[in-house]
């Protein structure tokens, strides 16, 4: 007997198609996104984003960036705004307060990436965690972050990751989660583990195992066929789109996420 919570879609039979068709019909209903990531060394995760999230049909963009971009990225990037960075380029402790500020504004927070390793860095997105409340969705290192003392994320609502099996396996761990996720594993193990993950624990997540996409949102399971390609460029691109598609429809996270994915460019 197939599992009841385990849902697959293709393009050509899509799980939810009404909300396929429901799209905005402008920008001032397309919903407010705020991209947060960089560092000096690096952008690309933010600049990524930023393109994935118009593709994707958002209304409303900013992106905030440490200060020491400011001279490399104003031009290239209008929307963003700019917070204080260490000495070494990353977020600064100080950034906090223009963080939770440019996030009052948004209905969806993405932490995209390339935030670098740093002990400031660390603390800040520790606090952004805790004391902003609305829809969170992060990937690349942003996980990184959360991945030994992941209780601030998994606990939290609103709170989609995209992340590969690596670091699901190391907060499944963090967490003391009763089974571990693998490599190795076939299909159907990771849709049962996910479906028990995620009734046990809050957080939401989107992960590429081989060639499917797998979304699991509160026990409930959805696995897609990809052709995308890339350990860097999946997790970004998807984690835009899911997060535009999950604030259009924050009463539908289940269905908004596993939508999101079928739509993605290969």
């Amino acid at each position: 007997m197939e599992n009841t919570y385990w849902h697959k879609q293709t393009t050509d039979k899509p799980l939810f198609p009404d909300l396929l068709w429901s799209r905005p019909e402008s920008k001032r209903t397309a919903g407010k996104l705020l991209i947060i990531g960089g560092n000096i060394h690096s952008f690309a995760a933010v600049g990524q984003a930023y393109q994935a999230a118009k593709a994707a049909g958002i209304g409303s963009l900013r992106i905030v960036l440490p200060d020491a971009l400011q001279k490399t990225v104003s031009k290239l990037l209008p929307e963003a705004v700019f917070a204080i960075s260490t000495p070494s380029g990353s977020f600064g402790q100080r950034a906090l307060a223009e963080l939770l500020e440019q996030a009052s504004w948004a209905d969806g927070v993405l932490l995209a990436g390339d935030f670098g390793r740093n002990s400031e860095t660390a603390i800040v997105l520790e606090k952004l965690v805790s004391k902003y409340q609305g829809q969170l969705t992060l990937t690349k290192d942003s996980v990184d972050y959360f991945v030994r003392i992941a209780q601030p994320v998994a606990n939290r609502t609103n709170t989609c990751l995209v992340l590969t099996i690596a670091q699901l396996q190391l907060i499944a761990t963090s967490l003391k989660f009763e089974s571990a996720f693998s490599f190795d594993m076939g299909l159907l193990q990771l849709v049962d583990m996910l479906h028990q993950f995620t009734s046990e624990f809050g957080v939401d997540v989107v992960l590429k195992h081989l060639d499917t996409l797998l979304v699991a949102v509160g026990g409930q399971v959805s696995t897609t066929k990809t052709d995308l390609k890339g350990e860097d460029s999946w997790r970004v691109t998807t984690a835009a789109q899911a997060a535009v598609w999950w604030l259009q429809n924050p009463s539908k996270t289940f269905e908004a996420l596993s939508s999101s994915v079928l739509l993605l460019d290969k």
